[in-house]
């Protein structure tokens, strides 16, 4: 399967860190889930399922402290509504700032039972390659919150003029991989240990041992 790469960055960003109750705090860079639901913007089908492969960070990485207000009920059909002056609660983030990624993935094709003749790899791909050359993208992507929007383009590594990863090697720590939901009733979370080596980040396959659940 032929994988592709978006370069993908905005000036804010947020993977937060799921064993942080109320402040949010965010993962030194990006999420293979994160990345994977970039993919899902600009192209989502029943007959796919995006995987990242590599992660290059092109920016330096670089922290903001904010104080904002969040509200702290979710609204719902029952309820008689949110009244935010009762409601609203002030919250301290620890965010990313100008941020800059290489995303590189590719994706699995899942005929659907019954599907059409034309249903293809073929198709998806070029549907993919469209779309994102175009700009095009089903819902907004965004870096791990949804008001932190991002801009993202198809990358032709024949160009010459593709970007270099950033000059830093660390130990992430234990990331969230992505959320497994084979079980629609029990979805649980998959975790994995990756090592930034000179900018980049190898994403072993959701099947590989280095994932755990």
């Amino acid at each position: 399967m032929k994988g592709y790469s978006l370069e993908v960055g905005g000036p804010y960003a947020c993977f937060t860190r799921p064993e942080m109750k109320i402040e949010r705090v965010s993962y030194d860079v990006i999420t293979p889930s994160a990345a994977r639901a970039i993919f899902d913007a600009i192209l989502w089908k029943p007959a796919i399922r995006w995987r990242i492969t590599r992660i290059e960070v092109l920016a330096p990485i670089r922290w903001i402290s904010v104080r904002r207000n969040e509200v702290g009920k979710t609204a719902s059909p029952k309820s008689d509504g949110i009244y935010i002056e009762d409601d609203r609660r002030q919250r301290a983030g620890l965010f990313l700032r100008d941020v800059n990624y290489r995303l590189h993935g590719e994706f699995d094709f899942n005929p659907q039972p019954n599907a059409d003749p034309d249903e293809t790899e073929a198709k998806y791909a070029s549907m993919f390659e469209r779309r994102a050359l175009n700009g095009q993208c089903f819902n907004q992507p965004y870096l791990g919150c949804r008001e932190f929007s991002c801009k993202f383009q198809l990358v032709d590594g024949g160009n010459g003029m593709v970007s270099k990863p950033i000059v830093d090697s660390r130990d992430l720590g234990w990331m969230l991989y992505d959320i497994d939901f084979s079980d629609p009733s029990n979805p649980k979370p998959m975790w994995f240990r990756p090592k930034m080596e000179n900018g980049i980040i190898k994403i072993p396959h959701p099947d590989s041992k280095e994932v755990r659940k």
